[in-house]
């Protein structure tokens, strides 16, 4: 097989990448800051003296990241021990070694995106556990919850489609059935647009009903592979007695994880699935990515709605974690640098993990970066060689477009695109269903 094309990284002048590390990144770093300010007489009420000197050590080392990235200062390793400090440490000094000059060190902007984004986040990390006692604290859980309560009319609206579909889900002929299934999956791929590290931390919430749109957003779906996402769990479910295992790999909190949790639901209540396994990440992570706190958060909020449908769907899903027919599974993997191809060798629990599964789905954009390697790929290549060797299981990404990233396409199809619409692949007008695996 050929060598994998150049890692994209900030030393393309203009390009999503750089704009992220020279815009992005310092815009989500000083909201960050500002977060700490604003909670400081809650720090202050819980932890004393302690909690404001803890606060602004974390604000100044918050501060001291901005300035280097905003300088272009070589990248310093990780000091705080923590459980995977000397996995990233190891990483940092493969990338120096391959750097000609034995005294360069990696930098901001010359670096591959996909590991200077990752470490950002990561330092961000670093910065709060260097400072107990608020050393818990998430930075993003207020802008999290935020767009979670600011989509509440579409979750209300969604939760009400869903309780109505799975009362009559017995009575619906395969092909309903199947339009059923289509309707959730777009649910799902158009809930990724919530995402809170594109605008910056900002708002970015959901206020209109997303099934609405569905006919109309149709055109916008690059890659469909909706159809052998139905073959492989309707074949399965009609093998009856045997279990069938969705794996579903999550991207943001709030209004996504509401249709991701929606999907989960009605493939249980479809019988097309009978067991869903959750992965999230350990850390906050990329602004909205969500962790166990948020995942347990949003069902516990979703059940003491006043509104009885979002309500009972909360009560349902709460009761799956219960039966066990739901499980949440945490792995340190998940907030790494490394594509997913290195899994096999840096996580091989995990890779044994996906396995089991009969189909993964991953969300969003981050986990299409990883699976691909973030690289300079031609639009024409297929999916399955862009993955590398990674194929756990059969696959699929459900993704709107936020990087300058996307294989698969029909030959000319991108540039066509970029022709007439220069920004298709960053502003998440665009979605993919792209599924790998035996057809």
């Amino acid at each position: 097989m050929a060598k994998p094309p150049a890692s994209l990284s900030g030393q393309d002048v203009g390009s999503f990448a750089y704009l992220t590390i020279k815009d992005r990144i310092p815009e989500i770093l000083t909201k960050a800051i500002d977060t700490l300010h604003r909670h400081k007489s809650e720090f202050f009420e819980k932890h004393g003296e302690e909690g404001t000197e803890a606060e602004k050590k974390a604000i100044s080392l918050l501060s001291k990241l901005r300035n280097e990235l905003q300088t272009d200062k070589p990248i310093i390793p990780l000091v705080e021990k923590f459980v995977d400090t000397d996995i990233w440490n190891q990483y940092l000094e493969y990338h120096q070694s391959l750097l000609n000059e034995s005294d360069e060190k990696p930098r901001w902007f010359y670096s591959p995106w996909l590991f200077v984004e990752c470490y950002m986040y990561r330092r961000i990390h670093e910065a709060i556990i260097q400072s107990p006692p608020i050393d818990d604290f998430d930075v993003f859980k207020e802008s999290k919850d935020q767009s979670f309560f600011e989509s509440q009319e579409s979750i209300i609206a969604l939760c009400t489609y869903l309780q109505q579909l799975v009362r009559t889900i017995e009575d619906l002929d395969e092909s309903q059935l199947k339009n059923e299934f289509f309707k959730l999956l777009q649910i799902s791929l158009w809930g990724n647009k919530c995402d809170l590290s594109l605008s910056g931390g900002g708002s970015r919430s959901q206020k209109t009903n997303v099934i609405n749109s569905l006919e109309d957003l149709k055109p916008f779906i690059l890659v469909n592979d909706m159809e052998h996402l139905w073959s492989l769990l309707s074949n399965c479910k009609k093998r009856e007695k045997t279990s069938t295992r969705v794996d579903v790999v999550l991207d943001n909190s709030g209004f996504e994880l509401v249709t991701d949790l929606m999907l989960a639901d009605f493939l249980l209540s479809s019988k097309l699935a009978t067991e869903i396994h959750f992965y999230g990440k350990t850390i906050p992570w990329f602004v909205s990515d969500t962790t166990i706190h948020d995942f347990n958060w949003l069902i516990e909020q979703v059940k003491h709605s006043s509104h009885e449908w979002t309500s009972k769907c909360g009560a349902d899903w709460e009761n799956y974690i219960k039966m066990g027919r739901w499980v949440y599974h945490d792995h340190i993997f998940w907030t790494l640098p490394h594509e997913y191809c290195a899994m096999s060798q840096v996580a091989p629990d995990l890779y044994a993990e996906l396995q089991k599964a009969h189909l993964i789905l991953f969300k969003g954009d981050l986990n299409y970066r990883k699976l691909t390697g973030d690289r300079k790929w031609e639009f024409s290549v297929p999916f399955h060689e862009a993955l590398n060797g990674f194929h756990p299981a059969p696959l699929c990404s459900i993704r709107t477009l936020k990087a300058e990233i996307q294989v698969g396409l029909q030959p000319g199809q991108g540039e066509q695109l970029t022709a007439s619409e220069p920004s298709w692949l960053t502003t998440g007008k665009y979605g993919i269903f792209q599924y790998d695996g035996p057809l």
